[in-house]
């Protein structure tokens, strides 16, 4: 109970500095920096999983409930940039392995699980059965996440003047009691009913397709109200500091320092997919930018609230970016690995 303890007032003390120094997005990268500096120094941190992924299921209900039947007819729209997920996906692969494997001396399965843009867990799992460092996984995704939620907002407020100051929704006392009822109502039987079918990100994926059927039906008519999406941006900005926690100087110095490199490299790679789709005119910058970083689905759906961005746009690119390479990345790791 300590560690959770401790993980929960370094993060509120994180949230008040970001207040106090007017830094954006108090309620996400607060956390994430005072977690962070919290496990870089020692101290035990741990949250609690079922509130982690209860949180992720705001998130859910809220990309869920701006699916109106405009915003579906504008879905064929999106598939030339839809058509370039894989083909990114494959350009990680072919830069990210050779990365890890040569330049880092990871093995071969460390270093393709470690380059993969896909879920933590999904990843972990798949790696630690390929016979992965699982520590190793571990420390590279969370600075994959960590590096790109910290450095989006930067950018988007640098070049588009993004205001990281707007609500992320209407006050809870502004919206009739009935539909918060059946915003809990998606959130809780939409995360169980897709966890019982094994969806892959069920406490996203299973709220927003449920609260889409209601909005589309006409029971639902707003989004969650900001204090939920504060909380959400809480919970999931300590989960990522918390995942440093018991890092040793060794893992800094080896995993840590690789996992930068690798972040830079995606970086890049993000800009030339970014300038391409605006060159063409296939989607505003911003909606590229945010469809195409390959951070958390989480994060990268709070930030899309906040902005105020195609919500749909970036979170249909983000699901095709995760579902190819859960289905993906076993087969194309048994293609590619040298050794039978």
């Amino acid at each position: 109970m300590k560690p959770t303890l401790t993980a929960f007032i370094v993060a509120g003390i994180g949230v008040a500095v970001f207040k106090m120094l007017h830094l954006p997005l108090p309620w996400l990268l607060g956390p994430i920096f005072a977690c962070l500096i919290a496990a870089l120094v020692g101290l035990p941190l741990r949250g609690i999983k079922i509130v982690n992924d209860s949180m992720r299921t705001i998130l859910g209900v809220a990309v869920g409930a701006t699916l109106t039947p405009a915003v579906l007819a504008s879905f064929p729209a999106m598939w030339p940039t839809l058509l370039m997920v894989p083909v990114m996906i494959a350009l990680i692969a072919l830069t990210g392995v050779p990365y890890f494997q040569r330049l880092c001396g990871y093995d071969f399965a460390t270093a393709y699980y470690g380059a993969m843009p896909g879920g933590l867990q999904d990843m972990i799992l798949f790696g630690e059965e390929a016979g992965a460092n699982v520590r190793t996984l571990s420390l590279i995704h969370a600075t994959r996440v960590l590096v790109i939620v910290v450095a989006l907002p930067f950018l988007l407020s640098g070049i588009w003047d993004a205001d990281l100051s707007n609500p992320p929704g209407v006050p809870a006392l502004s919206i009739p009691p009935h539909e918060l009822l059946v915003m809990v109502a998606c959130a809780i039987v939409g995360w169980r009913l897709a966890k019982r079918v094994g969806m892959f990100g069920a406490s996203i994926l299973g709220p927003l397709l449920l609260t889409a059927v209601v909005t589309l039906s006409g029971g639902l008519h707003y989004r969650p109200p900001a204090e939920a999406i504060w909380a959400a941006q809480f919970f999931i900005g300590m989960g990522i500091g918390c995942k440093y926690a018991g890092i040793t100087m060794v893992e800094v110095r080896r995993d840590l320092v690789a996992s930068l490199g690798f972040c830079v490299l995606l970086m890049i790679l993000t800009l030339i997919f970014v300038e391409a789709i605006y060159a063409f005119q296939l989607a505003p910058g911003m909606e590229a930018l945010l469809s195409f970083a390959p951070g958390g689905q989480a994060e990268l759906t709070v930030l899309a609230l906040i902005v105020g961005a195609d919500v749909a746009f970036v979170v249909a690119h983000h699901i095709l970016r995760i579902f190819v390479v859960i289905l993906g990345a076993p087969l194309a790791a048994r293609l590619l690995n040298p050794k039978p």
